[in-house]
Formats: structure tokens, C-alpha cells, sequence
């Protein structure tokens, strides 16, 4: 190679490691949980929290609109097949929670829950 060629190279190579880690997650983006809802479950139907810090639950459905609530953390939403919801939630105190399913999905709807385990 010649000099001129190194030397392209080397800036190339500098750009885009740069541009990598501008990319790279910042220590204040909070951690995103995918649940998945279908008939008459949650994947993963347990959860493990920290209190205080944030979270994204992206909540998906796998066959029928299904839904999620959580009263201690003001969490009430439904999903559609093919249609994503993602919800905020910041615990702000330490214990087990149940969460169920905010839809009327079917004869198994009853036992449909999540359970979120909340810890310091």
C-alpha cells in the first residue's frame, strides 16, 4: 500500500469507529423488556425490576388483542396482533406484582397474568 492509501484508510477506519460509538446506547437509555401475549400467556410471565429505574415494556401479541395491567404501576394498555405497544414504568417500591391481561382474549383470559418482582 502506498502512504496515501494508509492514510485514507486510517481516516476511513477513524470515521466510522467514531460513528460507532456515537450509535452506542447511553447509560441513560433504559432498558427495553419484550413480552409477548398470546393465547392465554405472557413470554416471559416473570420479571425482575429494579426500583426507581425506568424501563420500556414492549408489549406484542401473538393471535387476538390482548392487554396489560399492573395497578401499582398505572399501567393499563391493549395490543393488537401486529401492532406493538410500548409503555414506560418506573417501580417506585420494592414487592411482587401481578399483572393480567386488560382484554377479554378468550375462555382462558381468567388465568392470563405476569408477575413483575420489584427489588432495591
Amino acid at each position: 500500500m502506498t502512504k496515501m492509501n494508509l492514510r485514507t484508510t486510517a481516516v476511513l477506519l477513524a470515521i466510522l469507529v467514531s460513528g460507532m460509538e456515537m450509535s452506542a446506547k447511553s447509560p441513560d437509555t433504559p432498558k427495553r423488556i419484550e413480552i409477548s401475549a398470546s393465547k392465554y400467556s405472557f413470554t416471559p410471565n416473570q420479571i425482575t425490576l429494579k426500583k426507581g429505574e425506568t424501563v420500556i415494556l414492549v408489549l406484542s401479541s401473538e393471535d387476538v388483542t390482548h392487554g396489560l395491567k399492573v395497578s401499582e404501576f398505572g399501567v393499563k394498555v391493549e395490543v393488537k396482533k401486529g401492532h406493538p405497544e410500548e409503555i414506560s414504568v418506573t417501580p417506585k417500591e420494592t414487592g411482587h406484582f401481578e399483572g393480567k391481561c386488560a382484554h377479554f382474549c378468550g375462555k382462558g383470559h381468567g388465568s392470563m397474568t405476569i408477575e413483575f418482582n420489584v427489588v432495591e
